[in-house]
């Protein structure tokens, strides 16, 4: 049956396995006309697939429409350059001729970087999770010539690829109507899936309510290892965030020595690497021991905002190492000169031998270790777990602290200046051994949402450390957007590499843009990135609203090829483009005393109370939004010759609901009309618009925020 046929060959990864294998250079003499046509991309994922027998198109509407007049099915075909069981089917199926001509023979073969086109990424996910209840990547959809989805899976080993090939094949050509009919209800299906529920009545946000919507989140929190309980462990940034304000604001202690204690195991872990700093993707075990060792540009920017908020809060020194050891980091492997910032670093380089294997450059034997270390080699064996209990495979080590340096100071007799000394002694030795070694290969496409995180991490950064340095990195990189990806008529580009700016934005771009511009103002008070924001804002309530249902578009009216336009809500790793939207309304609105975009982010908010009660920790950002009308928020607005500096009182302070707003001249900003003196730089402190007494010392304005 067809049915089965769909189900039996639906074969899927654990969540989200990745990593990269690494492709040898094309020698001088093979000819672009060897080539297909990928050759003419810039992303480095589908570079990778230009030189296999399988004749891939890039995604477009021509694509289609050669599929349309040859009437073949479609095989499109989604990864990334960093996914290792995409590159695992790369090499076993699509680097096989025998399957390339079947391929070519009877389809029309698409392949597509899910970075660079997540919009078409999600609905061939809709679609496969529709179909088996799974998803992941490498995603390989068959769809009719007009992209409706009819089959679909992740990995496939060749044997099984070659057999959904031929079956779908002939299914479609002895059968159409079948697979045209199993298309429609798909589709349809498809369409039904991301319909908001519009909630007409009035939500009441209080405090009771949202703290029975986080006693039901508690449970599934893993108070011994940090993090969520289970295994694998992705670091899940704005979830954390959202429970350290709320454990602040609510006075829960138990959330936030959770939320420290995740911190500190996460720095302490495998996931972050000790030599070179930075976190990877995720860890496959619930200790954040054993990583997959790719480095994503998002992960590191959000931790770093998230480390920033928690140093700030708790002035806990080892938060500022990781905040400084991560940001050298990006500096050095993921910033390029005109301060823009690549995607990622593979998990895969090669050994000595030449094996590409998963972690080669992160990894150590033994051997290795005491040849590095020398005399030092037992102390460090206790400090970084150089043992039995903890070896990785093949007698390989992964740097792994399970004590804290106040324990291992007491146990071994050390002050904590000797043991600094030595951990950046073996640091600097491991770092210049392991300088020899291949380096991972690193994808250097860049993308507008994931650098406007970075751009804000680099802002948190500087607002809680004083690091002029890091604002001067976050000024330039929104200077890069400004100049490069932002459009005359106001829209975005979402990609950018070897000087071209591509593929139309998506709602992703503007809400992380906005949010990263908003931060700045605040930082700077220099209202050019304030309006810059505004004007986005107003660029996506027209191409990306949707009158409907009060949400956002992923897509803008602009796109036309594709089947369907998703709404994205459902916070993951990173906030979801509505949550983010939402709260820059509501910060927006306050602004520019723009009334209707409040109301707008009070609507959008309502439209998912219901499912946050059912899921939480899958709506953590939108519950940043609901604790600004549970608990108390303030607008914080400075005015007068020495706003800088008391804005710099200010953020030494965790004061995570306030907006603020500031001007060192006179401002015709409406939250800072007629605040202007100037004998004096005066702080207003104000809810709704009602304001208390004005004050001149910081001391006085923070005594007026925590009543």
């Amino acid at each position: 049956m067809f049915y089965r046929v769909l189900y039996f060959f639906a074969f899927f990864t654990a969540l989200s396995s990745c990593s990269k294998k690494e492709k040898e250079p094309q020698s001088i003499d093979i000819q672009e006309d060897l080539a297909n046509d990928l050759i003419h991309e810039t992303s480095p994922y589908l570079l990778q697939h230009a030189y296999n027998p399988v004749d891939w198109k890039a995604w477009s509407t021509e694509s289609l429409e050669l599929a349309k007049e040859e009437n073949k099915l479609v095989v499109i075909s989604i990864g990334y350059s960093a996914c290792h069981w995409c590159h695992v089917m790369e090499e076993e199926s699509f680097e096989n001729d025998a399957v390339a001509a079947l391929m070519n023979d009877n389809f029309i073969s698409i392949k597509v970087d899910r970075e660079e086109r997540p919009d078409v990424d999600k609905i061939y996910m809709d679609a496969v999770q529709l179909m088996t209840g799974k998803g992941g990547w490498p995603l390989n959809c068959i769809t009719l010539p007009d992209g409706r989805p009819v089959f679909g899976g992740t990995y496939f080993t060749k044997s099984q690829w070659a057999k959904v090939l031929i079956e779908m094949s002939d299914l479609y050509k002895n059968d159409p109507e079948k697979v045209i009919a199993y298309a429609d209800r798909l589709t349809e299906g498809m369409k039904n899936k991301d319909l908001i529920t519009v909630n007409k009545e009035a939500v009441a946000f209080n405090t009771e309510s949202l703290n029975s919507i986080v006693n039901l989140w508690k449970p599934s929190l893993d108070l011994v290892h940090g993090g969520q309980e289970g295994a694998p462990k992705f670091p899940m940034p704005n979830q954390l965030n959202f429970l350290l304000r709320y454990s602040v604001q609510n006075n829960d202690n138990e959330l936030q020595k959770h939320v420290e204690n995740t911190l500190i195991k996460m720095a302490n872990g495998g996931i972050y690497d000790q030599v070179g700093g930075g976190f990877s993707r995720y860890t496959v075990d619930e200790e954040w021991h054993i990583p997959h060792f790719e480095k994503m540009l998002y992960d590191n920017a959000q931790l770093v905002s998230l480390y920033s908020h928690a140093y700030q809060l708790t002035g806990n020194a080892y938060f500022k190492k990781i905040i400084d050891e991560t940001l050298d980091f990006v500096n050095s492997e993921l910033t390029q000169k005109e301060g823009a910032f690549y995607s990622s670093i593979n998990a895969d380089s090669k050994t000595n031998s030449g094996v590409l294997k998963e972690g080669a450059f992160y990894i150590w034997t033994k051997k290795e270790l005491e040849t590095v270390i020398g005399a030092d080699m037992e102390l460090f064996s206790f400090y970084y777990n150089i043992n039995e209990a903890r070896k990785w495979e093949d007698d390989r080590y992964i740097l792994y602290k399970t004590k804290s340096d106040v324990a291992f100071l007491k146990e071994f007799g050390l002050t904590q200046q000797q043991l600094d000394v030595l951990v950046r002694d073996w640091k600097s030795k491991l770092d210049t051994y392991r300088k020899d070694r291949e380096r991972p290969s690193t994808d250097d496409k860049v993308l507008t949402s994931w650098n406007a995180l970075m751009l804000k991490s680099y802002v948190d950064a500087y607002r809680v450390l004083g690091n002029k340095e890091y604002l001067d990195r976050a000024i330039k990189s929104a200077e890069f957007i400004k100049d490069n990806q932002l459009n005359k008529d106001g829209s975005l580009f979402h990609n950018y590499k070897e000087g071209r700016s591509t593929i139309e934005g998506f709602s992703e771009d503007y809400a992380h843009t906005i949010n990263a511009f908003i931060t700045l103002y605040q930082a700077t008070l220099n209202e050019e990135w304030l309006h810059t924001a505004n004007d986005l804002m107003d660029y996506a309530m027209i191409h990306f609203y949707d009158t409907n249902s009060g949400m956002f578009y992923f897509t803008s009216d602009q796109h036309t090829n594709l089947i369907t336009r998703k709404t994205e809500v459902v916070d993951n790793v990173i906030s979801s483009s509505n949550s983010v939207l939402a709260i820059a309304l509501f910060q927006l609105g306050y602004y520019y005393s723009n009334t209707d975009y409040v109301e707008i982010s009070e609507r959008m908010l309502s439209n998912v109370h219901n499912d946050m009660k059912r899921a939480p920790a899958a709506y953590s950002n939108w519950l940043q939004l609901y604790l600004n009308y549970s608990n108390p928020y303030y607008e914080v607005a400075i005015s007068g010759s020495n706003a800088i500096r008391k804005l710099k009182e200010l953020d030494s302070h965790y004061l995570p609901n306030i907006l603020i707003a500031g001007a060192m001249v006179d401002s015709d900003l409406p939250i800072l009309k007629n605040r202007f003196n100037i004998n004096d730089t005066y702080i207003y402190v104000c809810v709704d618009g009602s304001c208390k007494l004005p004050v001149t010392d910081t001391k006085s304005a923070v005594g007026q925020l925590l009543k």
